[in-house]
Parts: C-alpha cells; sequence; structure tokens
C-alpha cells in the first residue's frame, strides 16, 4: 500500500469511514495494512460504542498502557476529534464507523481493525444504543423492548462472534462490557434498558464461565451512578476507566457492580 496511506492509519489520522467508501461499502485490499506493517509489540483494543465521555477516557486509559486503539461508533466527526486528541497524547488510535444495528457494517469495521492491527486482545463493548428512551415495566411494547435488547445483546453477540475464535486459538483475550445497573437489580422505571442489560449480564457470566478454563478472560461492570467529567470522583469518566482497567488488568472475571456494594437505593448522581 502507499506509504502515505499506511502512515496516516497507523497515526491515526483518518478514519476508516474511507474503507466503506463513505457509506458503507466495501474493503479494498489496497486500503488494509499487512500484518508485517502493524506495530506487532503493542496490544489492541477495540472499543465499541466509543463516545467522548466512557470510551475516550478508556481510550486515554489503555493506551497509557501501550495499547493500540481502535474505536467503533457511528458519528464519524467525534470519532476523528478523539483520534486527534488521543493522538496528541502519543496514544495510536484509529476509527472506525459502524452501527451497532447493522452487523454487516461491524463485520468490516472489524475486518479493517484486523487488516490494521492484526491481532485484538481486548474487547470492550459499552454502546449506547436504543431509540426509545427508559420506559417503565407498566408501558412495555415489544417494539421498545427489542429496539434496545436488539442494540445491547444481539450486538454484543455479534461483535464478540468477531474476536472469540481468535481468541480460542490462541488461548487468551478479554472481552469486557459496561452496563448500568439494572444489569443487576430489577428498577421498575427501567422496564426496557433492564430486559436487555439482565440479557448482557447473563451472556458476560456464561463467557466467563466457559471461557476462563481456556485463558481468555469475559466480565461485565454495571455502573450504579450518573457521569459526571472532571469531578475526580468515583462517577468521573477517567475513574470509572481507571477501575474497568484495573478489572482486565487484575483479570477479575464475572460480573461486579461499580462502585462496589452500590445499589438501586445508593446509586451516585
Amino acid at each position: 500500500m502507499e506509504r502515505w496511506l499506511q502512515e496516516r492509519i497507523l497515526s491515526g489520522i483518518c478514519c476508516h469511514r474511507f474503507g466503506f467508501l463513505l457509506d458503507a461499502g466495501y474493503a479494498s485490499e489496497k486500503n488494509q495494512i499487512t500484518k508485517t506493517e502493524r506495530i506487532d509489540f503493542m496490544k489492541t483494543i477495540v472499543i465499541v460504542g466509543a463516545g467522548k465521555g466512557l470510551g475516550l477516557s478508556l481510550a486515554k486509559r489503555f493506551g497509557k498502557e501501550d495499547f493500540q486503539v481502535a474505536l467503533i461508533a457511528r458519528n464519524e466527526e467525534k470519532l476523528q476529534s478523539m483520534v486527534e486528541e488521543l493522538n496528541g497524547l502519543g496514544v495510536k488510535a484509529s476509527c472506525y464507523t459502524a452501527d451497532i444495528y447493522q452487523k454487516d457494517q461491524i463485520e468490516r469495521a472489524f475486518g479493517f481493525v484486523k487488516a490494521t492491527y492484526g491481532v485484538i486482545d481486548v474487547l470492550e463493548f459499552s454502546p449506547t444504543a436504543g431509540n426509545f428512551p427508559p420506559t417503565s415495566v407498566l408501558e412495555l411494547t415489544p417494539e421498545n423492548v427489542l429496539d434496545v435488547f436488539n442494540g445491547m445483546v444481539i450486538g454484543a453477540i455479534n461483535c464478540v462472534n468477531l474476536v472469540l475464535p481468535d481468541m480460542q486459538k490462541r488461548g487468551s483475550g478479554t472481552i469486557l462490557f459496561t452496563a448500568g445497573l439494572s444489569a443487576m437489580y430489577p428498577i421498575p422505571m427501567m422496564g426496557n434498558i433492564g430486559i436487555a442489560m439482565t440479557g448482557l449480564s447473563n451472556y458476560a457470566a456464561n463467557l466467563s464461565t466457559e471461557l476462563e478454563p481456556k485463558g481468555i478472560h469475559a466480565g461485565l461492570m454495571a455502573l450504579g451512578l450518573f457521569m459526571k467529567p472532571g469531578t475526580g470522583a468515583a462517577n468521573d469518566p477517567e475513574v470509572i476507566a481507571d477501575a474497568i482497567y484495573k478489572k482486565y488488568a487484575e483479570n477479575r472475571p464475572g460480573v461486579e457492580a461499580y462502585p462496589e456494594g452500590v445499589t438501586p437505593a445508593t446509586i451516585l448522581m
């Protein structure tokens, strides 16, 4: 491939929407970096649903530990802005536009990540999915339940299926999910979201049970808080990102609440 394009991809200067020909088209061979061209000594994390709150903080935290970062989300402008910020901090990052509801777009995005970096060491899944607001359990419809379920649970399954075969071959890797507290506790006002979150929690727990003996770690962190950037407290995205990194670094599988011991009655506002 042309040197200028390789340098732009490795530096994260260009978001990989060009690979979709601006409309989720097709991946061409000349837009892919070969394995011999990638930086083999660095690990790679893919953050699905990356935004300027927790997603960016996670990218910074893992980047601080010499991870290459691949960001996947729908908004190209926000993705590009995050990549530029990360590059300015010395983090090697790139971005890929895809809608979590569109399996073909997710598959193409992961295809570009693999072509660029070769190995995906960590998958972090934390999109804000859903076209309906949190809805009371007394007002549920098939539409407002399936919408968020398809984004959070089916979306998670689609992403995991794109990294798990390689992780199983290597006998290593980590899959992390970030969810709300309704993943662990019934919260009637979060009726539709709770169904999806508990499904995601169950999926994470079952993955952990099956994969831990194979050297692959899977876990979910359920956040009982409203995020407030810049506070330096437990609800600061940077503090949350540090807690998620520690969960990864300490190989703590399974489902856990954050902050430790939080319940629906003690959610941080």
